[in-house]
């Protein structure tokens, strides 16, 4: 007998009715060697012994037929080994595969039941088998870790694994790796489902507990909106347990973020929110945090605390989220990559991400798409985030699914980055449980993003005063039937001889008493001495704008950077216009040139880290500079290869993140405002490609950067640059819409600025982290002014003074002689000062304003205080009247100006675009606006 046809008969899986099965992997094998397991890769590599074959042909069976033959006729060794069986054998491989790609279709995961019949494909039948081969024993592969059982038996067990309670989604994933590992953890034991007593009572106590305080609060409060948790009360136990099973595997903090639905069940009973505080305010009795000047509802509140764990105590945060749903995700994302930054080493595995969302709101909202995205790009990954999607199968007020989305799941837009997604049934909490250790373990293993879809209903309204009956009347007489999870979990207990009634009902009266006596309920909250960090952010509360900062640099200081942007790798070839621009620099650092936006930009990045401070910068070309001014990342131009400066100044250093992000706004703006809220020693900064790209991130501004501290307290020193400046180039990409920020300004919440010199940019970025004052700073960056021959600064620029709200009239004229003082912000100064120099113009006096808020109210009246014979105030700009400084500052100017000096606007008209589409129109324009500044008349407006 030949040594090959021993080794086959030697193999008992090779054997007769296995033969299919063993075709099936044989050509998974010939298409992709490492879709199957080591053992098998090793006997195809010696059968087939190196020949070629194509795909999809197999000659497996055949092959093995012809070895038997040549070896003294031993075909009839192979016990059974007929064309029939091959083909049962492999009918069998392809329905086992079916239930493992498919099952979830068919799972019984609704809680108020399927109303589709199974498609036709799950019968046996439709792979030729029939009643007579369901006694037969067949090959399983790794099923439950047998390697035969009868076909009964084998649809039995696919039922019990991919059809019962979870409907598992694993099957798309292009990595063998992990489906192999997701197939044996679901298959490999029929105890995974198994749970011990004790456990099985605290469950029964978590769902207590959910349901005790929606029902406590619908008695207490009569008619006040909660958005109840009621019909999705498993959300609980998987809390409970994701924060358990964390803490096991050295977790130390864990970031949630959720929607408004649920939040007061999370609040209370995982995170210890003393249940008295909340009952303050539902009568509105509560007092606001320090900060706190609007507050905000209840449900959008955020919360921290410690909880001991069996691996430790773990820090909780709740993220404060307005009712923009999904907005939070890319915020909750950044805030845990800061505190990954700040643990260190191991950090995507110390702190992780669990996010909770809405059927509706998961497929339904963009910004969801684009967090997924972000997950395992280098600039935003976080070590894989637990989705919890809770489906009650209406949406958010009255939606059918066949209008809330075209897809099959409201998860399928996980698989844009093949997460796994199981869908379990929430009345099953046994099967939650399983479901929630498994989507932790595979977030711990394998550092990706993991679905777990809460299948359950919502028994009341949107809010408790809605009548949901009125537009879904069917699914609301099958709720009004069903009993909720906690009573069916009960009866299962008391079945099981585990409880008895009375102490289901016993246990639901404790939990009571404890809410009526304003006790904590939730698992015991550990005093908050570990964690430190927010202690970090006191210093900055309370402190006034202009508290000044000395952001000046010494001359070495400058030129040791300088000298260290310089040095590149050997080896390293730069493009000829970088080689220039790099030489440029060199010069600028010794004086022989002035300095331009790139070179004092760069060397406020290189001075703060230097000083051991951090600098995270993003955007779609950051690296470079959307208009090739930065050139901050610079590339080999040999193999491509990238080299960053900034990261190799000193040993002992800042660290020094830039990235150019994914084209995105929302989600990217999000995750740096999540950053900035975290970091408070870290110059964080967005920059936009061109400003109105910030339109997309619209939501993240309003309801975030400028109204978080007012709603939440919530600090925050992000830094976003915003290209802006009418330059003839059209409508788009002109304006970064300034007027927006203004009008958004109040109470001091943020700063908007619009600098015109190198030497302000250097100072107001560094000034934005040495002064002990964090709010949002809002930059109008310019795009000519990168470039322009008068937009220049010197290295004393920078080794002395500070930023300035108010730049005065730099030209020698006499202040006695001025009776016309013209007012502006940004590049339009230069086109006055070409003009007015150009005409000689004596009496005519320019300044500009950097910082429009907060409004320098002292210094503007100290620059006016100049001029005692001052007749006309004229306010200049380019944009649109009805857009930029005007409408919403101009009030600034009558209160501090006296009555009798004229205030006058001279600029475009109002206009519904931001800027014209032809250039000669916007030279006609702009030439009139400088005309109408020098010599229009103030008493014509």
């Amino acid at each position: 007998m030949s040594e090959l046809l021993k080794l086959f008969q030697d193999s008992s899986t090779l054997y007769g009715s296995n033969a299919g099965f063993v075709e099936s992997l044989y050509e998974r094998f010939l298409a992709d060697p490492e879709s199957v397991d080591p053992s098998w890769q090793k006997k195809f590599t010696e059968i087939h012994d190196g020949a070629v074959y194509e795909i999809p042909h197999s000659p497996v069976v055949e092959r093995f037929a012809q070895l038997a033959i040549k070896s003294h006729g031993r075909l009839a060794e192979l016990q059974g080994f007929t064309e029939e069986s091959v083909k049962k054998q492999s009918a069998v491989a392809r329905l086992i595969n079916h239930y493992r790609v498919r099952g979830h279709q068919i799972a019984h995961n609704n809680p108020l039941g399927k109303t589709a019949s199974p498609p036709p494909d799950f019968d046996p039948a439709y792979y030729g088998l029939a009643e007579p081969d369901m006694d037969t024993l067949f090959d399983t592969g790794t099923l439950y870790g047998l390697d035969r059982m009868p076909l009964r038996d084998i649809i039995a067990s696919l039922k019990e694994i991919y059809c019962g309670s979870i409907g598992s989604e694993y099957m798309h994933i292009v990595d063998t790796t992990i489906t192999r590992w997701i197939k044996n953890r679901l298959e490999s034991s029929r105890d995974n489902l198994n749970i011990d007593p004790e456990k099985k009572r605290w469950l029964l106590k978590l769902l207590t507990a959910a349901e005790g305080i929606e029902s406590h609060l619908q008695n207490k409060f009569v008619g006040q909106k909660r958005f109840s948790l009621e019909g999705s009360e498993s959300a609980i136990p998987i809390l409970d347990e994701l924060i358990q099973g964390s803490g096991d595997k050295g977790v130390k903090e864990v970031v949630i973020g959720m929607a408004h639905r649920g939040r007061l069940n999370v609040l209370v009973n995982i995170l210890g929110k003393s249940p008295a505080s909340l009952f303050e305010e539902f009568a509105g009795t509560f007092i606001p945090a320090p900060g706190v000047i609007s507050g905000d509802v209840k449900y959008h509140m955020g919360f921290s605390s410690d909880i001991a764990t069996p691996g430790g105590p773990v820090h909780l945060t709740l993220a404060f989220n307005p009712s923009h749903l999904e907005i939070i995700n890319p915020v909750v994302e950044g805030s845990v990559k800061a505190r990954q930054d700040r643990a260190g080493k191991n950090g995507k595995n110390t702190v992780i991400p669990v996010l909770f969302h809405g059927d509706a709101a998961f497929s339904g909202q963009g910004v969801v798409m684009e967090t997924l995205n972000m997950s395992q790009t280098r600039a935003f990954a976080t070590g894989g985030t637990v989705h919890i999607v809770i489906n009650n199968q209406i949406g958010f007020t009255t939606s059918n699914p066949l209008d809330a989305r075209s897809t099959l799941y409201c998860t399928d837009v996980a698989s844009m980055i093949q997460a796994p997604v199981f869908h379990v049934n929430g009345d099953d909490p046994e099967a939650v449980i399983f479901v929630t250790k498994l989507a932790l373990d595979f977030r711990m293993t394998f550092n990706k993003d993991v679905v777990i879809e809460l299948i359950s209903y919502r028994r009341l309204g949107h809010n408790e005063a809605d009548e949901p009956a009125v537009t879904q009347p069917g699914m609301y007489k099958k709720i009004r039937k069903h009993k909720s999870v906690r009573k069916i979990y009960a009866q299962k207990l008391i079945n099981e001889g585990l409880i008895t009634s009375e102490q289901a009902a016993e246990m639901e009266q404790e939990y009571q008493n404890l809410l009526e006596a304003g006790q904590v309920v939730s698992r015991p909250v550990l005093a908050n001495e570990t964690y430190t960090y927010t202690t970090q952010w006191n210093r900055y509360h309370n402190i006034s704008w202009d508290t000044p900062a000395n952001t000046a640099v010494p001359m070495d200081q400058l030129r040791f950077c300088s000298d260290r942007m310089q040095r590149l790798p050997a080896g390293f070839e730069l493009h000829p216009r970088v080689a220039k621009l790099m030489d440029n620099r060199r010069k600028m650092a010794a004086g022989a040139m002035p300095l331009d936006w790139g070179f004092a930009e760069n060397m406020a990045y290189a001075t703060l880290l230097i000083e051991k401070y951090a600098v995270r910068l993003t955007g779609q070309d950051v690296g470079r500079g959307t208009f090739s001014h930065r050139h901050a990342v610079l590339h080999n131009q040999i193999n491509n290869k990238t080299y960053t400066p900034l990261k190799h100044l000193v040993p002992e250093q800042g660290q020094a993140q830039i990235f150019d992000s994914l084209l995105s706004e929302a989600g990217v703006l999000g995750f740096e405002y999540g950053y900035s809220t975290t970091m408070p020693n870290t110059l964080d900064i967005w920059e936009a490609q061109f400003g109105d790209f910030a339109n997309g991130a619209q939501v993240v501004i309003d309801q975030f950067i400028s109204s978080g501290e007012t709603k939440w307290g919530r600090l925050c020193g992000l830094v976003m640059l915003l290209p802006h400046g009418l330059e003839g180039q059209g409508p788009e990409h002109s304006s970064a819409r300034l007027e927006r920020y203004l009008q958004l300004c109040a109470d001091h919440n943020m700063q908007v600025c619009y600098p015109t010199t190198p030497a302000q940019i250097f100072h107001l970025l560094r000034r934005q982290l040495l002064r002990p004052y964090r709010k949002p700073l809002i930059v109008m960056s310019p795009k000519s002014l990168l470039r322009h021959k008068l937009a220049v600064s010197t290295l004393e620029d920078l080794t002395s003074g500070q930023f300035q709200p108010i730049i005065g009239e730099l030209d020698d004229v006499n202040s006695k002689q001025v009776t016309r003082f013209i007012f502006c912000s940004g590049k339009v100064y230069y086109d006055l000062l070409d003009a007015r120099r150009h005409d000689n113009l004596k009496h005519v006096a320019i300044a500009r304003i950097e910082q429009l808020y907060p409004f320098p109210s002292e210094l503007f009246k100290a620059e006016i205080a100049k001029y005692p014979n001052l007749k006309d105030f004229i306010w200049c700009q380019e944009e649109p009247k009805n857009q930029g400084v005007w409408y919403q500052s101009n009030h600034h100017f009558t209160d501090n100006l006296d009555p009798h000096i004229k205030i006058a606007y001279a600029g475009r008209a109002a206009s519904a675009a931001p800027a014209v589409g032809h250039f000669h129109v916007h030279i006609k324009q702009q030439k009139a606006v400088v005309e109408s500044a020098l010599y229009g008349n103030p008493s014509g407006k």
